[in-house]
Parts: structure tokens; C-alpha cells; sequence
């Protein structure tokens, strides 16, 4: 995977490639309507029917499919650059922050309540400029310790590339690819206004805004580590703005983790083209109607859980039996079992089979097939 490094040896690599930033024209991309007015057309037609489908569902049901969406935005965004955060962490935080406190079941630590806060800034303040010292904050928020790994970096500020030109490279040391090299930093901060003057005129007002926005500020890297979280959250604030709400129900970057290859391949190879950035922006309409089209999942356990509750309105269950339900309906990783239970409730095995059997007898639960060594549990949801 390819990762941001300061790397001068590669300098003379540059000397027979020419990046878009490089070129006389830039930043003044251009695309063919032609090839793009029917992804445009669909994708828009996708969001609209998404979100007509979304207001349906009342207040309370529209609220937890936010959650559900931007806890999967905030893991798979950092998924795509090799960071994995515990879901049931980020969810909490999430659910803390837009008043739904019941599914604020688990502590978070510095690090999640930091992207979980950049996440939402962009879209609960969505009608807000950016600005370099809001980008900064951004990219702070995303390193509380002021290291990416076990490495020390410059956190909330533009780089400096003291240590060489800022390069994304992947491979094994002495055979590093470098798939690209960022503006010198001198140049960061005339990039960054001139970047965000263009994004506070709106325009394009369509989803090309938030291709361009993405492609733009990535290809700006201002920062040491960060940016393509940073370019994704940019993307996310263009999409709300677009909608003009803070909801969101659908999760782009879920959509690039699934076609991660893709969306370097189609990154590099825009930044080593001409400012025509039409196959960029065709790959990102498509990527975002697969995104919305993703959206139905999330939409489907919301009412499942929804169902369920509402089919057991009632119905007397313990504080951990109504705990596991719930996190089983919020899409449980792999199987319901005695050790299981017992370990996120915090209770004796026995205990915990218990509560299990006292649900099996009351039909809330069945036995899946299997020996008694492996014996798992699922919901009953008809």
C-alpha cells in the first residue's frame, strides 16, 4: 500500500516525469461533459432516491442509520491507509455525539475520539469555510500523540520537508516505487488558499465538486501524514453541502476501501496526466453510486433492529441481555457464543449462559447446528 514518505533519493526520477501541479495550466482542470453527463445523471438520481427513501423512516430511525453510516465512514477511511479502529469504540463515540446514548455502550480512547471529531465537523458544519486553521485541526485531530505509528511528526501545521521532498512511495527499502512527489512545501500555502477560494464558490454544483475537491487537495499533500483522510473528509463536507444536511446515509469511503487498488491506480495516474481529469472523475461518479448503492445494507439492519425492538415492546430483558441484542443487531463479527457474551459483559460463564438459556426459552434466541464444543446462538428475527 502506498504510504507518504520524505525520500530525496529519488530526485532525479522526476527529471522525465511531469505531475499535473508541474504543468503551466494547473490547477485549471478540465473534463468532457459528453463522457460524464450519464454517470452524473445516475449518480444524482441514486442520491436523491436514497435520501427520499431515508426521510420515510421518522426521526428516531433516521438518526441511528447517521450513526451506522458515519461509524463505517470513520473505520473504513482509516482502513484505507492501514489503520484499524474497533467498531463498537467508534460507534460509541459517535452515538454520544449525536444524542443517541443508548448505543454509547463502549469507552473510546484519544485516538478514535479524535477522527470521530474530525468526521463529524465536516459534515455537522458542513456550511463552514475551510480554512487552514480548520484543516490544521482536522489533521491534528486524526494524531492526538503527535505520532503516525512510532513515528514523531508535524502535527497541525503545513510540512516543512526538511528531510527531502514529500513522496508516496510503497515497496521494500532500496526497491521503493515512488507512485508520486507533492508541491514543495513553500508553495503549500499559496496552494491551500487558492484551493480553498475555489471551494468556497460552490461550484461545480454537482458531485463533481467533491471529485475535484478530493483530487485537488490530495495532490496539494500539505501535510506530513494525513492527507488522504483529510482529502476524504473535504469530500464528505462538498457531498453535505450539496444535500444541504449534516446527515449522511451513505459511506464513500467504505466504498473506496472496497476498491482501494482502483483508487490509487486512478489517483497516480491523474497526477502523473494533463489537467483533463475526466477518467478521475468518471471513476469517483461511479465509486459513489456503488457507495449509495451500499447504502441499502445500512438502511436494512437499521429497520431490522428497528423491528425487532419494536416486535418486543414490553418485553422484560437484563441490562446485558438488551446489551448483546443490541450489539448483535448492530452487526455482530462473527458468532454469538457462552465465552462471548461473558467477556463483553463483563460476567461469569455461567452467568452468561443464564442469560443465554433464559432467552432460548423464551424464543428470543435459537441454537445454530453444531457440537456442543462450538455451540453458537442467533437471533430470532421472525
Amino acid at each position: 500500500m502506498p504510504h507518504e514518505e520524505k525520500h530525496p533519493i529519488f530526485s532525479s526520477y522526476y527529471e522525465v516525469n511531469v505531475y499535473i501541479w508541474e504543468r503551466p495550466e494547473w490547477p485549471n482542470f478540465r473534463w468532457d461533459d459528453a463522457v460524464l453527463i450519464a454517470p452524473l445523471a445516475a449518480a444524482h438520481h441514486k442520491q436523491g432516491r436514497l435520501l427520499g427513501r431515508m426521510e420515510g423512516l421518522g426521526f428516531d430511525l433516521k438518526l441511528r442509520a447517521q450513526v451506522e453510516t458515519l461509524t463505517e465512514d470513520v473505520i473504513k477511511s482509516s482502513e484505507i491507509e492501514g489503520e484499524v479502529l474497533d467498531r463498537d469504540s467508534v460507534r460509541s463515540s459517535v452515538a454520544r455525539r449525536l444524542g443517541v446514548p443508548e448505543a454509547a455502550l463502549t469507552p473510546s480512547d484519544r485516538k478514535t475520539e479524535g477522527v470521530v471529531e474530525m468526521m463529524l465537523d465536516t459534515t455537522q458544519r458542513f456550511d463552514q469555510p475551510l480554512t487552514a486553521e480548520r484543516l490544521c485541526g482536522w489533521q491534528a485531530a486524526l494524531f492526538p500523540t503527535g505520532f503516525s505509528g512510532t513515528r514523531l511528526i508535524r502535527v497541525g501545521e503545513w510540512r516543512d520537508d526538511a528531510d527531502g521532498p514529500m513522496q508516496v512511495v510503497s515497496g521494500a527499502y532500496g526497491r521503493e516505487r515512488v507512485h508520486y512527489e507533492a508541491p514543495p512545501a513553500k508553495q503549500v500555502d499559496d496552494e491551500i488558499r487558492r484551493f480553498a477560494e475555489w471551494f468556497a464558490t460552490g461550484a461545480p454544483q454537482n458531485l463533481l465538486r467533491a471529485g475535484l475537491a478530493h483530487l485537488w487537495f490530495v495532490t496539494i499533500h500539505p501535510f506530513e501524514d494525513g492527507n488522504g483522510r483529510v482529502a476524504r473528509a473535504i469530500a464528505d463536507q462538498a457531498l453535505a453541502q450539496l444535500e444541504k444536511s449534516p446527515q449522511r446515509f451513505y459511506s464513500l469511503s467504505s466504498q473506496i476501501r472496497k476498491e482501494r487498488k482502483a483508487y490509487y491506480d486512478t489517483l497516480e495516474a491523474t497526477q502523473k496526466g494533463s489537467l483533463d481529469v475526466t477518467p478521475w472523475l468518471s471513476w469517483f461518479l461511479d465509486c459513489f453510486s456503488r457507495a449509495v448503492d451500499g447504502a441499502d445494507e445500512i438502511c436494512t439492519q437499521v429497520l431490522r433492529k428497528a423491528d425487532f425492538w419494536r416486535k418486543h415492546t414490553g418485553v422484560s430483558f437484563s441490562e446485558r441481555q438488551r446489551l448483546m441484542l443490541n450489539r448483535y443487531l448492530d452487526g455482530f463479527e462473527g458468532k454469538l457464543t457462552t465465552k462471548k457474551w461473558a467477556t463483553i459483559t463483563k460476567c461469569a460463564v455461567p452467568t452468561a449462559q443464564r442469560d443465554i438459556n433464559n432467552l432460548l426459552e423464551r424464543g428470543v434466541l435459537r441454537t445454530n447446528p453444531g457440537g456442543s464444543k462450538n455451540t453458537s446462538y442467533d437471533v430470532v428475527m421472525d
